[in-house]
């Protein structure tokens, strides 16, 4: 693996934008899972099913998901930082909304425009890096990227559950909703660091060419590469971090505790190996290897796994290496998709391919429900196993290959 010259310091200028787009990730995923934890009161209060309520999810994420494209194309058009804004105040906004609904009718529509809201993030965060972040420092920002949405995820059940607790299910969404529209605000006033050109600035620009046209991008090879990369990756994380811990329990005899302890062992070694993996990215200059080795290590531990006779200890252990083996990944995959877009197509690029990952988490829980359903535990994990090492045939494809040029 060749190794580049020791990375120039992060700036000033960097380090605010770095901050500032982990702030509005951060906004997202900590208003992604504001939801779930408020179920069970919502479900009495409101008179309705835990099926109608997860309704609501569904909505959420099938518009982030399908927004995802739309959303870089405007990112390309308008500028990240205008889009960025946007959505934060009309995730926020709807958030807050939710509580203050009338009826369970109301908070549909609400959930529809929360997911709209939520779809510019990776294509806005990440165009806004790739474009302010120096290629040796983007790794790092990448990784940044990346822990803020953790830490995000990591601190909703426990925030969203706690106002919950000492206000109501209600007040809890209008508290959090409000709270994220004042870092909007915050944002608005930095938006200088968040700041990329518009396409019209790009046009006026002398020595700027003409960016690929949308279509161009979606056949172009390295960009449907990425994008099934993104989602056989997301078919295996999502069966590892949502059923790990029925199964086992069912399956291998282990507690209620232990597995959900061994899960967030899971998200610990991810989150280091994120960290790690943003130092390497930005170090070397075969991000593929890292790719290839990182899913090649997590899908041999999800065999291990599913094979596992050795007690509560190794489930941890695996599911640590698991974690950490993805994560590292992580940065150097992004790089990899930064590489594949040409300029005034990053919003583009990102966008087609992180609406992969909404597809592979849709068809991930139908396979790993099955599974369960049939109480073929153990097949779980070895599942997981198989989405991951055709992901590694992705990367072979993307290796090497360019951004794609204007038609």
């Amino acid at each position: 693996m060749h190794t580049t010259l020791e990375p120039g310091r992060i700036s000033r200028g960097e380090v605010a934008t770095i901050g500032a787009v982990g702030a509005a990730h951060f906004v997202s995923h900590i208003l992604q899972l504001a939801l779930a934890p408020l179920f069970l009161v919502m479900r009495d209060d409101l008179g309705v099913s835990f099926t109608e309520l997860g309704l609501i999810l569904s909505i959420f994420y099938l518009f982030s998901g399908a927004g995802q494209v739309l959303a870089g194309v405007l990112v390309d058009r308008f500028g990240a930082d205008r889009l960025l804004l946007c959505g934060i105040v009309l995730q926020s906004a709807s958030i807050a909304a939710l509580g203050a609904a009338p009826s369970y009718a109301a908070m549909l529509p609400l959930a529809m425009l929360a997911g709209l809201g939520n779809s510019v993030y990776h294509p806005a965060d990440l165009s806004i890096l790739s474009h302010r972040i120096g290629g040796k420092r983007l790794g790092r920002a990448f990784a940044a990227h990346v822990i803020f949405g953790n830490i995000g995820f990591a601190l909703s059940p426990i925030v969203s559950g706690g106002l919950a607790i000492a206000y109501g299910w209600r007040a809890a969404l209008i508290i959090l909703g409000v709270a994220c529209l004042c870092v909007a605000v915050g944002l608005m006033c930095t938006r200088s660091v968040l700041r990329t050109p518009s396409h019209a600035e790009r046009r006026a620009d002398p020595a700027g060419g003409p960016a690929p046209s949308f279509m161009h991008i979606l056949m172009t090879p390295v960009v449907l590469l990425a994008f099934l990369y993104f989602v056989l990756s997301a078919m295996s994380l999502v069966g590892v971090q949502n059923f790990s811990i029925t199964a086992l329990q069912e399956g291998f005899g282990v507690s209620a505790a232990i597995a959900a302890f061994a899960v967030t062992a899971y998200q610990i070694g991810q989150a280091v190996g994120v960290a790690a993996g943003g130092w390497l990215a930005d170090r070397i200059t075969r991000h593929h290897v890292v790719a290839m080795i990182g899913l090649s290590v997590a899908a041999l531990m999800c065999v291990l796994l599913g094979f596992l006779a050795y007690g509560p200890a190794a489930a941890v252990g695996l599911l640590t290496l698991i974690g950490a083996s993805v994560g590292v990944t992580m940065p150097s995959r992004d790089v990899l998709v930064r590489r594949a877009a040409a300029s005034g197509s990053t919003g583009k690029v990102f966008g087609v391919v992180y609406s992969g990952y909404d597809i592979g988490s849709l068809i991930g829980p139908l396979v790993y429900g099955l599974l369960l359903d049939h109480h073929l535990t153990h097949v779980v994990f070895m599942a997981a196993a198989i989405p991951l090492a055709l992901a590694v045939v992705t990367v072979v494809g993307v290796k090497g290959k360019g951004a794609p040029h204007a038609a």
